[in-house]
């Protein structure tokens, strides 16, 4: 883990270089990386949209045959919050327990309006390997969010707090759904805010995902959790700095006709 931390160190230094010799470059790739973004978190959750559907609801408003409304809505829903997570990246101020509101109303403003931005009513349960896991009662969750908030509101932000803010978020499941999606954002939020790209958790990285965070939540360790979102930072931070560097070499040229419009890159 230290050697990947170390390269991960590196690569940013690097990338930050590079963004300050061109800062305009990386437009076109974050406008792709948020459609794969969307794509992912929404298919964990077991959106039914591919890849390029996603990017046809988002870029142009078709309504893909066979697919549920809901899926079409979940997909808005979550492009509009990571608009939000950006403009609020630009931001300085300390993070506050209504910022992770907003982006759970965002999150689900079309897709279950009534449950937008309003913390859980009932009981939160998941199967696991080892049993039914049940989430702190609606009861607790006022005071969990607001000891939540205050340590989020004190942290660093940097990759670490990043991911930890994502499984104590997970931990808490302060909403009735919507809770992964949330989560994700929050952890893309902070990245953002500490420099760094934000990271797609892959549908093929599920089980690994949902394993971590299941170790993790029944009091195991989570170097499995950490280690799978280290990993992806390191391959993200490697697909902006090819950027980067292919911008630097034909300014406003190569990167436009690479990236504009191409969508997520999985099938």
């Amino acid at each position: 883990m230290d050697r990947l931390r170390a390269a991960i160190v590196a690569k940013k230094a690097e990338l930050d270089r590079l963004r300050r010799q061109a800062p305009d470059a990386l437009g076109n790739l974050e406008h792709a990386h948020d459609l794969e973004l969307t794509y992912t978190s929404t298919a964990i959750e077991g959106n039914t949209l591919s890849a390029a559907e996603t990017a046809l609801v988002i870029e142009h408003g078709i309504t893909i045959g066979g697919k549920p409304l809901k899926d079409h809505l979940e997909a808005l829903d979550h492009f509009d919050a990571l608009r939000y997570v950006r403009a609020l990246a630009r931001e300085s101020a300390p993070l506050r327990e209504a910022d992770i509101r907003n982006l759970h109303r965002l999150v689900m403003q079309r897709s279950n309006p009534e449950i937008a931005g309003r913390y859980a009513d009932q009981g939160r349960f998941v199967v696991t390997d080892r049993g039914r896991h049940a989430f702190p009662s609606p009861a607790e969750v006022p005071a969990l969010m607001g000891d939540f908030a205050t340590w989020l509101a004190a942290a660093p932000m940097s990759p670490e707090t990043a991911f930890t803010a994502h499984r104590r978020l997970v931990d808490i499941h302060p909403f009735n759904d919507g809770n992964g999606r949330t989560a994700r954002l929050l952890m893309n939020l902070i990245l953002l805010r500490a420099g760094y790209p934000p990271v797609a958790v892959r549908p093929e990285d599920r089980p690994a995902y949902i394993g971590a965070l299941q170790t993790a939540q029944a009091g195991g360790s989570a170097e499995a959790f950490d280690r799978l979102l280290y990993e992806r930072l390191d391959v993200t931070l490697g697909e902006y700095l090819s950027a980067s560097q292919t911008a630097k070499a034909a300014p406003g040229r190569q990167l436009k006709g690479r990236y504009r419009g191409a969508g997520p890159r999985y099938p």
